[in-house]
C-alpha cells in the first residue's frame, strides 16, 4: 500500500505526461511498461497463489495416497479437518487487507513483507503434516495453515491493483488464480511421483506429499522478500520515465485517487455497497462448487473405478482445461469489459457439468462432466474477483470489498467440505451433485442481476454528468462519484 509520501509523489509525477485527467498515450510506453508488470510481478503473485492452493488441497491427494486410512479418520473426522482450515482462514482475511493501509509508527505494513510472511510461515506448517502422527497433529496443522493463508488471495488481488489499471485486472487477476487450476493439475502429477517414495525414511508416501512440497514453499517465500516491489515508485525494473506514466495511468483510472490515511468510515461504505452484497452472493455459490472439486476431484475419479495412482494422473486434464479455458475468457472480460457475461456463461458450464454427472451412469460421460464444471469455476472465481476489484473505490474500500468477497468464498468452503462424502455419499455423490448444480444456476442470476444494477447505475451517472462538472461534485465520493464508469 502506497504511503502519504509515495501517493504525493505519484501525483506529481504523473502531471508531466498527463492533460487534465487524461493521459497522453504513448503505444511504445504502453507495450514496454505492461509487459514489465506482466514479467516481473505477475509470475511471483501467480507463484504465490499456485503455492496457497497446492499447500491447501493436496490433503486430497494425501487422502487418497492413504492420509485417512494411516490416521484412522472416518469421513466425518476427514471433513471436520478441512474445516478447522477455514475457520481461521475467514477470520483473518479482512484484518490482513486492511493491515496493508494501517500504519505502525508512520510506515504501512507493506505487501512486499507481508505477503513473503505468510508464505514462508504456512510453507513450514505444510512440512510439519508430514510429521504429524496423530489426528489431533493434523487438526493442529490444518488451523495454522489457515490463519497463515488467510489473507493471501484478497491480498494478491489489492495489491494488483497498485500496478494496473481495471480494465486490464481480469486478465492478471485470472493469470494468477489460474494457476489454482494448474495446481490441480501439478499435484496429481507430483503426488503420482511422489507416493513412490512411500518407505523412505520411514515415512508414507502420502508425507512426502507434505513434506517436499512445503520445503519448496519455504524457499519461494524466502526469496519473494527480494523480488517482490512494494509499489510502482519502488519497482526496480521502472525506470522513471516509466514510473510516471504507469501512476499517471492509475489516476486517469481512478485506482490511486485514494483517502489520505485508512479510515473505519470507508470499511463501513464497501458494506453499503449493493455490488459487494450481489457478487458476497455469487462468491459464496462459486467457493462451495470451487472447493468441493478442487478437494474431492481426486476422490470422484477413483470412484468411477480408477486405481489411487490412475486417479492422481486423471485429475489432470480437466485442471490444465480449466487454466486454458480462465486465459482466454479473461482475454475476452479485458478486451470487450465484460465481466459480466463471462460469469453467467462460465456458471453455465458448471450446470452443463453437473447436469451431465448426474443424468448419466456412464463412467465416461461422468468423467467427461469434469471437463465442463472445472473449467466454469474455474473461469468464474477471478472473473468475480476482478469484477469486485472493478468497483469499488477508494483502496480502504476496494480492499474490504475484496476480503468481503472472499470471506464469502471460503464460507462456501467450510460447506463444500461436508457437502460430498460426509452428507453426499461416494461414489455417486447425488445429493451433492444436485446441490452444486442448483447454486452454479443461482450463480448465473446473481451475476446478471450484479449487470443489470451496475449498467443502470452507469445511465444515472451518464445523466449527472449532463448537468453538472467535476469541479462541481462533492468530493470523497469514491465508486459512487459520477465520473467513476462502472465496470460491466
Amino acid at each position: 500500500m502506497l504511503d502519504d509520501s509515495e501517493t504525493s509523489k505519484d501525483v506529481s509525477s504523473s502531471k508531466s505526461i498527463s492533460s487534465g485527467d487524461r493521459v497522453i498515450e504513448d503505444r511504445v510506453m504502453e507495450r514496454r511498461v505492461w509487459r514489465k508488470i506482466d514479467m516481473y510481478v505477475v509470475p511471483v503473485v501467480a507463484m504465490f497463489y499456485l503455492l496457497s492452493f497446492l499447500d491447501r488441497t493436496n490433503v486430497a491427494n494425501a487422502r487418497v495416497a492413504g492420509l485417512q486410512t494411516d490416521l484412522k479418520m472416518s469421513n466425518k473426522e476427514y471433513s471436520i479437518a478441512l474445516t478447522v482450515t477455514y475457520v481461521p482462514y475467514i477470520v483473518a482475511e479482512l484484518p490482513s487487507n486492511l493491515m496493508l493501509k494501517v500504519k505502525f509508527y508512520n510506515q504501512a505494513v507493506g505487501p512486499n513483507l507481508m505477503l513473503p510472511t505468510m508464505l514462508t510461515l504456512w510453507g513450514v506448517v505444510t512440512t510439519l503434516q508430514g510429521v504429524v502422527k496423530t489426528y489431533s497433529g493434523l487438526l493442529a496443522c490444518r488451523f495454522f495453515l489457515g490463519l497463515l493463508e488467510g489473507g493471501v488471495f484478497p491480498g494478491l488481488v489489492l495489491y494488483l491493483s497498485y500496478f494496473y489499471p481495471r480494465y486490464k485486472m481480469n486478465l492478471r487477476v485470472s493469470m494468477f488464480f489460474s494457476a489454482a487450476s494448474l495446481s490441480g493439475a501439478f499435484s496429481g502429477i507430483l503426488a503420482f511421483g511422489i507416493i513412490n517414495m512411500d518407505g523412505i525414511g520411514n515415512r508414507p508416501g502420502w508425507a512426502w506429499i507434505f513434506i517436499l512440497e512445503g520445503l519448496f514453499t519455504v524457499l519461494f517465500g524466502a526469496s519473494s522478500y527480494f523480488t517482490l516491489p512494494r509499489s510502482v515508485d519502488t519497482a526496480w525494473f521502472f525506470n522513471a520515465e516509466e514510473k510516471s506514466y504507469v501512476n499517471a495511468k492509475l489516476l486517469e483510472d481512478n485506482t490511486q485517487k485514494d483517502e489520505e490515511r485508512f479510515t473505519w468510515k470507508e470499511v463501513v461504505e464497501a458494506t453499503k455497497l449493493p455490488q459487494v452484497w450481489f457478487l458476497a452472493i455469487a462468491f459464496f455459490l462459486d467457493g462451495v462448487v470451487l472447493y468441493s472439486l478442487a478437494y474431492f476431484s481426486p476422490s470422484i475419479i477413483q470412484g468411477l473405478g480408477f486405481t489411487a495412482a490412475r486417479a492422481q494422473l486423471m485429475s489432470v486434464p480437466p485442471f490444465a482445461v480449466g487454466f486454458v479455458v480462465a486465459m482466454i475468457s479473461s482475454w475476452l472480460s479485458d478486451r470487450y469489459r465484460c465481466r459480466g457475461i463471462v460469469v453467467i456463461v462460465s456458471s453455465i458450464f458448471c450446470v452443463i457439468g453437473f447436469a451431465m454427472f448426474l443424468g448419466s451412469k456412464s463412467h465416461h460421460v461422468q468423467y467427461g462432466s469434469l471437463f465442463f464444471s472445472i473449467p466454469g469455476t474455474y473461469t468464474t472465481a477471478p472473473t468475480l474477483s476482478a469484477w469486485s476489484s472493478n468497483n469499488a473505490a477508494p483502496q480502504t474500500r476496494r480492499a474490504t470489498a475484496i476480503a468481503i468477497g472472499f470471506i464469502m468464498t471460503n464460507s462456501g468452503g467450510i460447506l463444500a467440505t461436508w457437502l460430498l462424502g460426509s452428507l453426499s455419499p461416494a461414489p455417486e455423490y447425488t445429493s451433492a451433485t444436485i446441490t452444486l448444480l442448483v447454486f452454479s444456476a443461482v450463480m448465473a442470476l446473481f451475476g446478471g442481476v450484479n449487470l443489470f444494477y451496475l449498467w443502470n447505475q452507469n445511465k444515472k451517472k451518464a445523466e449527472i454528468r449532463r448537468t453538472l462538472t467535476r469541479e462541481h461534485e462533492n468530493s470523497g465520493l469514491g465508486d459512487r462519484s459520477a465520473w467513476f464508469i462502472y465496470n460491466l
